[in-house]
């Protein structure tokens, strides 16, 4: 088992060798285009993930140890810059359409577990009584407690016409809730508007979806033909 990790150590550092190579000769053949590779970090990085193939606790996967990388890398710029591998990039599409199968409930974490944030009107969350500062704490008959947000929200998503049990804490109640829901099509509106007085509109972009310019656009079209803002 030693000397397959040991081999395949090798294989990454040789492979990180092949593009350090390779980049450096792009890097070389226009240099004003490209600053110079840290090709000592580069090496440090090799060695690490050698160490790690030959010396942790039990086996991980080469692909997921460079995804680690990659998104550390990321995270560590600033709170906005991540990674998405190619299922976080299909989730990322699913909330820019603004249309998904789900529940219809904006949320977050807190303590570990999943925050209500606003349920979304006209929703299964909505009607069922869902309200903003509900702490849910089971997905069926799994705790949330030591799920990732997104991997609770992967859960709570799915197939319409399919049901899910929350469990759920809520201030002023005794014990706790539980809610069973049946999944619809979400759709999330991007911008929001409304006529606060003649001359003077509101407009709230709630979510930047692929048709929020041209949503944007309307309802401001909207807002002058009522009010007659100019």
């Amino acid at each position: 088992m030693r000397s397959k990790l040991q081999q395949a150590g090798l294989v990454f550092t040789g492979l990180c060798a092949g593009i350090l190579i390779s980049l450096n000769f792009s890097a070389n053949a226009d240099k004003n285009s490209l600053p110079p590779l840290p090709v000592e970090e580069l090496r440090n990085l090799a060695d690490v993930f050698n160490a790690i193939k030959q010396g942790y606790v039990e086996p991980v996967d080469d692909k997921k140890l460079i995804t680690y990388a990659i998104s550390g890398m990321l995270s560590n710029l600033d709170p906005h810059s991540t990674y998405l591998d190619p299922e976080a990039f299909k989730e990322l599409q699913v909330g820019t359409q603004g249309e998904f199968g789900g529940l219809g409930i904006e949320v977050g974490s807190e303590d570990g577990y999943v925050k209500v944030i606003s349920p979304i009107e006209d929703t299964p969350a909505f009607r069922a009584g869902i309200k903003a500062g509900d702490l849910i704490i089971k997905l069926d008959d799994t705790p949330v407690k030591g799920m990732t947000l997104n991997d609770a929200v992967k859960r709570m998503r799915g197939k319409p016409k399919t049901s899910i049990v929350l469990t759920i804490i809520r201030k002023g109640e005794a014990k706790p809730l539980t809610v069973t829901l049946v999944r619809e099509i979400i759709k999330v509106q991007s911008v929001k508007s409304k006529l606060v007085e003649p001359g003077y509109g509101y407009v709230r972009v709630v979510q930047f979806q692929e048709q929020t310019a041209a949503s944007l656009v309307q309802h401001l079209d909207r807002l002058v033909k009522q009010g007659e803002l100019k």
